[in-house]
């Protein structure tokens, strides 16, 4: 049987942060994931979510400075100690609130950069963040993001991914596939999954249709036909549901109740 989290940074945002765990668990979801929890004290994110039933399944490791538009750290020569901070401060919250992944973002190219070099740190952070992650139980996830998206971000394509995956040789090092980004950069999503789905090292998948984001019934993916794909492939992770809503939430679920029939 497939399992939905619903993405609490897109999803239910008519509700306060902390009162989406339970808006989550009032339409069935059984996980949850985030962006960034760290707007509330971790205690106050796991009483939360233990009220509501829910299991947080994944969240990301702190992206930089966010006022400065920053998108992760992990490639960039130069912030290997903000980098480590962030795993830390990461590391605790997944302790707190029992949650086995974590999202670490790789960052945005700067200007004039030379790919190699920041192939080499990306590198070495990942294998650091591994290591502090498998004492704590954590497998650390990274994920292709499409350019149109985030202009400029660094790791954008699956067979990138994986090679980085392979190159840094962690056992807790995975590949976050995400099906919107995959789609808009690459395609051939069945064929995607196919390839790199009996790997082993796809950690976690998300959704959200294609071109607008909005819930996967909308748009140019048939959603019914890869959650048969994901079927048959014996996937048994969590599908992570990134999208923003066309409208409210809960209205927009049809799609779930299809999924689950």
């Amino acid at each position: 049987m497939l399992k939905f989290a619903a993405n609490l940074s897109m999803m239910y945002t008519e509700h306060a942060f902390l009162d989406r765990y339970a808006a989550a668990a009032a339409d069935g979801y059984a996980g949850v994931e985030c962006m960034f929890p760290y707007e509330a004290p971790a205690a106050f994110v796991r009483e939360r979510m233990d009220a509501a039933g829910v299991s947080q399944v994944l969240f990301n490791a702190p992206p930089g400075v966010a006022s400065r538009g920053e998108r992760g750290l992990a490639a960039l020569p130069g912030r290997q100690d903000e980098f480590r901070a962030g795993i830390e401060q990461a590391l605790s919250y997944a302790t707190a609130l029992a949650c086995s992944q974590v999202h670490v973002m790789a960052g945005l190219m700067p200007e004039g950069a030379e790919r190699g070099a920041l192939l080499d740190c990306y590198r070495e952070n990942l294998d650091w963040a591994a290591r502090q992650a498998r004492s704590a139980g954590v497998t650390v996830l990274i994920e292709p993001i499409n350019t149109r998206d985030i202009p400029g971000y660094f790791l954008n394509r699956q067979d990138e991914a994986h090679q980085v995956v392979q190159a840094v040789n962690a056992p807790n090092l995975k590949v976050q596939m995400d099906l919107y980004h995959c789609q808009i950069v690459e395609g051939d999503v069945t064929a995607k999954l196919r390839q790199y789905l009996p790997t082993g090292r796809v950690g976690h998948v998300q959704i959200a249709g294609v071109p607008l984001r909005q819930e996967p019934d909308r748009g140019e993916l048939d959603y019914g036909w890869i959650f048969s794909v994901l079927r048959e492939l014996e996937y048994s992770g969590w599908i992570g549901c990134e999208y923003r809503p066309a409208a409210g939430t809960s209205a927009g679920l049809r799609w779930l109740a299809a999924a689950r029939a």
